[in-house]
């Protein structure tokens, strides 16, 4: 099911080319809960299943209980991999997805930096470790408050971070008569951006014409070259 975004929905300026700014429409509280609730949901199911099936063979019947005087090999078997896959989730997931889990994906949202370049390892890892305080006292409440005052919608961990939460995709083109220059100007400082940020303004231009990635797609080669054609002109 699409999420619905509404015409005060705030956004994230990214760099100004030629005077036209790129924006990312950011994420509001609504779509943070149904990405959450997708997201706990398959780690639930994860850690349920893991649980289930090492009891069993730990017990070797058909019993799920603890045993009365666990062993190392009930923690290291049982308890630490189900644990993990829970508590880990969301840290392991982002850092190999950039940004992304099942549930953001379903929500068309992902995690960007302040300058809206994917985040790195450290900012990622900080998001996360802020979790704790976010789910004060229950049911990420301290979270949930943040999101709904701030103006960008961003929690605790985001504000430590320095990212938030972003659509995929916008549904505002830029200006026909600017597509050329645009591209053109972003062209002309390719080599004085960083990777993530040049590959970042580029899907973010091109994909407002047709344009569309997937997870390897979107090499600096094949940007740059797409980018070039569209610096020609508005026919692709």
């Amino acid at each position: 099911m699409p999420t619905t975004r509404s015409r005060a929905t705030p956004e994230l300026l990214l760099d100004s080319v030629t005077g036209v700014d790129l924006a990312l429409p950011v994420a509001g509280a609504g779509a943070r809960c149904y990405a959450f609730v997708i997201d706990w949901l398959i780690r639930a199911i994860l850690f349920a299943a893991w649980y289930g099936v090492a009891a069993l063979i730990y017990n070797g019947r058909w019993s799920f209980a603890a045993p009365l005087n666990p062993d190392p090999r009930w923690f290291v078997f049982v308890v630490a991999p189900a644990a993990g896959t829970y508590f880990l989730y969301h840290m392991v997931l982002e850092l190999a997805l950039q940004g992304r889990t099942p549930g953001k994906r379903m929500a068309g949202v992902h995690i960007v930096a302040r300058d809206g370049s994917t985040p790195g390892v450290g900012a990622l890892l900080t998001r996360n470790v802020f979790r704790l305080v976010d789910s004060l006292p229950l049911f990420y409440g301290i979270g949930l408050v943040a999101t709904l005052v701030t103006k960008d919608h961003i929690r605790i961990g985001d504000m430590a971070a320095g990212t938030l939460l972003a659509y995929e995709r916008t549904d505002v083109a830029l200006p026909s008569a600017a597509d050329a220059e645009i591209a053109g100007d972003l062209l002309s400082r390719w080599s004085s951006l960083t990777s993530d940020a040049r590959q970042h303004l580029a899907i973010e231009i091109l994909s407002r014409y047709g344009y569309e990635y997937g997870s390897t797609a979107a090499t600096d080669a094949t940007l740059r070259a797409q980018l070039e054609r569209l610096s020609r002109g508005p026919t692709r």
